[in-house]
């Protein structure tokens, strides 16, 4: 599907979907647990329900509801010989240490760029513990052993999804266990929101440091829980209040754990009218100065902050974003191609972007989501400001995270007319 948009101020209130980040990590420790629970959460992803797929095909049954998920923790009886990740990476790399843990000898099968995402250092480590991991193709990958309960050592600055994955696995094996991380922690904050998924549910991890010492044999106590509402998404909207109109989006946690949740302090730096209470966030705007950004520990939100650059007065320096080579698509790459292309002067680095901003985007172009849903999204909001209209291909890659994205769009005053491109 390709949209093409005619630039027009957005502006409004959304009610933000549930965190994709926060619903993972709940249904992987529900399914560990001791009786059936329900986890709200309103709308859905292709993420999320590739998640619940392996699940399903790792023990569990869950269901669908019109409010959320029932979870029937793990069992024996519903295990498949094979799984399907979908594109999402954290499906697989949370996942892969679980089904170490329950013993499962399992096919894994991959679409899109994920067969090429990185896997290593965790492949080997879990590999050390008693797991036997291969790829009998690109796309699959054909899992089987048990993980035992030792001392695991995983470096900071690759992954923080491999950490998560092994804390959401070494409280179920039969001993103890530590797990060590080498180097400069990460993205902490995804760390901290999986901690926090487990203590919900009476798992205990101590930490001291980067180490995590981990008693076994533990068992998750379930109880009914709501997720929160996605900061990672709503900073596109908040930063369409930056740009051109007032916005507010609401069902978002000013004290969550979520990492993203930063992007109202960076708005605030770049000089927008920023205001938060308990339940919802406002931005306004006001004129934006360039800035400085360290992205080490909120890479995702990397493309939308980009295109707030390039409509800001002044240089806008991005550092520390190599990550975002490994993602959905190269992210460096992907932005600064969208960015160009809509006329903006942009210059990228080995670990980040130069933008310089102050002129109006003027559009007129075509340009290429990649399949990934953040450029798609991107490329949606810096098209409202541009001073032609944008045509953006394979506009369904949204459905990764956020469904209903173009619906909301128009809710918020989007003019966008779709097309099939079979058509």
């Amino acid at each position: 599907m390709n949209v093409t948009i005619t630039p027009k101020p957005l502006g409004g209130s959304i009610r933000m979907i549930e965190s994709k980040s926060h619903v993972h990590r709940l249904l992987i420790v529900a399914a560990w647990g001791n009786r059936q629970v329900h986890i709200g959460c309103t709308e859905t992803s292709a993420d999320i329900e590739a998640t619940v797929r392996s699940l399903n095909s790792l023990g569990a049954n869950i269901k669908r509801t019109a409010s959320g998920y029932v979870v029937v923790p793990f069992s024996s009886a519903g295990t498949s010989p094979a799984m399907d990740c979908g594109e999402s990476g954290s499906t697989l790399r949370f996942l892969l240490p679980v089904i170490g843990a329950l013993g499962k000898d399992i096919s894994i099968t991959l679409h899109g760029r994920l067969p090429e995402r990185p896997l290593s250092p965790l492949w080997e480590e879990l590999e050390k513990h008693g797991m036997s991991l291969k790829k009998s193709k690109e796309d699959v990958i054909q899992c089987s052993g048990k993980l035992s309960p030792g001392d695991y050592t995983l470096p900071g600055n690759v992954s923080s999804q491999f950490i998560s994955g092994l804390l959401f696995a070494l409280p179920f094996l039969d001993g103890n266990s530590t797990l060590t991380v080498t180097g400069k922690l990460e993205s902490k904050n995804y760390i901290d929101m999986t901690l926090d998924a487990l203590e919900l549910f009476g798992i205990k991890i101590e930490q001291v440091g980067q180490v995590f010492s981990v008693q076994g044999n533990q068992r998750a106590l379930s109880s009914d829980i709501v997720a929160e509402g996605d900061w990672s998404n709503a900073a596109f909207w908040l930063t369409a209040g930056a740009l051109a109109k007032e916005t507010t989006c609401t069902a978002l946690n000013p004290e969550s754990l979520q990492g993203d949740r930063a992007i109202t302090k960076i708005l605030s730096q770049f000089g927008a009218d920023v205001s938060c209470n308990k339940d919802s966030t406002t931005v306004a705007p006001k004129s934006l100065k360039g800035i400085t950004i360290d992205a080490e520990q909120i890479p995702d939100l990397v493309p939308i902050l980009a295109v707030c650059a390039a409509n800001a007065n002044g240089t806008t320096t991005i550092t520390h974003a190599e990550r975002l080579r490994i993602k959905e698509s190269d992210r460096l790459a992907t932005v600064t191609e969208m960015l160009r292309t809509l006329g903006a002067t942009i210059e990228e680095t080995s670990d980040g972007l130069i933008i310089q901003g102050g002129n109006q985007l003027q559009g007129g172009a075509t340009v290429s989501s990649h399949n990934d849903h953040r450029i798609a999204m991107a490329a949606a909001i810096a098209a409202t400001v541009c001073k032609y209209p944008v045509v953006i291909t394979d506009a369904q890659a949204v459905n990764k995270s956020y469904p209903k994205f173009w619906e909301h769009f128009k809710s918020l005053g989007g003019l966008i007319v779709r097309s099939d491109t079979n058509e």
